[in-house]
């Protein structure tokens, strides 16, 4: 897969995670945002796209479906 360049759009992975801290309140969201930045990390990417939330929906969706997210 191509990486991306420096002028992509997406978040940076500490904006992320800050976000994680102060606002998601709801633990799906919560998990959901925080496989993304996992995802971006694993290609080596500095920041979160919508792409990688795409990647880990059906992970979450699985997860939810068996009730480890309850």
């Amino acid at each position: 897969m191509e990486k991306r360049e420096q002028g992509a759009k997406g978040f940076k992975k500490e904006t992320v995670n800050k976000l994680l801290q102060l606002h998601f309140k709801d633990d799906k969201t919560r998990e959901a945002a925080a496989r993304a930045a996992r995802q971006a990390q694993t290609e080596d990417l500095t920041r979160v796209d919508v792409e990688h939330v795409e990647k880990v929906l059906p992970q979450l969706v699985c997860n939810t479906q068996l009730g480890f997210l309850n």
